[in-house]
């Protein structure tokens, strides 16, 4: 269920709050600055669907902004950075522990990892059972190629461009990480580009978003064996 679609009658105390995680920046020509959090939240809401048999789960809007500096020099990217997200994180999690037995965080883009390792610890420590899950999948191009193509053809295909899309800069993303840590994404691929989004598709996306789907619950499923219910 989304948490946002309910009233406060129907916010069960004691569910399992999962908490899509995204970003607003630029995704090459062809994709909407959305596309983190849209992804991330398809993720969580699949993750729901396959959990709603075992325990009470309800999915939070998004959180729309991240930790995306490496993209700043692209129009319309909106960055709060790695600190100021933690501590949005760390917010949400105590005004959820008023009334919600655990939270998970759903990530869909890379530049948050350092936000979620600080928020976690300290929502840990102060009691609440907390965890995060990526939207991972094996092989998968880094950055606005034919993976998340693929994927908002199949959740969003009004919002994709193909007409324009292009191949950006190919090489693999360790190649290309110092640069991309010097000097930002537009310094190595002028269009945003990560990967190439030639053949992407929306049957692609579909099988894409099961295998996020299936993955998150096997990064998840530790924490509710261990008793995050």
């Amino acid at each position: 269920m989304r948490l946002g679609d309910l009233t406060w009658r129907r916010a069960e105390t004691g569910s399992l709050v999962l908490v899509p995680v995204g970003s607003l920046e630029q995704h090459g020509p062809h994709l909407p600055l959305n596309t983190d959090s849209v992804i991330a939240t398809a993720v969580a809401e699949g993750m729901a669907r396959a959990l709603a048999s075992s325990r009470t789960v309800a999915v939070a809007p998004a959180v729309p902004f991240g930790a995306s500096g490496e993209h700043q020099e692209f129009p319309g990217t909106v960055s709060i950075g790695t600190e100021a997200l933690a501590l949005v994180l760390v917010e949400l999690a105590r005004s959820l522990g008023t009334w919600a037995a655990g939270v998970v965080f759903v990530n869909g883009h890379g530049g948050n990892l350092d936000a979620f390792g600080a928020a976690v610890e300290v929502i840990r420590a102060e009691g609440m059972a907390a965890t995060w899950v990526p939207c991972a999948v094996p092989d998968g191009d880094a950055h606005a190629g034919r993976t998340e193509t693929s994927l908002m053809l199949h959740l969003g295909p009004d919002t994709v461009e193909l007409g324009v899309a292009a191949a950006g800069a190919t090489e693999p993303i360790g190649r290309l990480l110092p640069a991309l840590r010097a000097a930002g994404v537009r310094a190595v691929a002028p269009n945003g580009v990560l990967g190439d989004p030639a053949g992407a598709s929306a049957a692609e996306g579909e099988r894409l978003l099961a295998s996020m789907i299936s993955g998150a619950l096997a990064r998840l499923e530790p924490t509710l064996a261990a008793g995050a219910r």
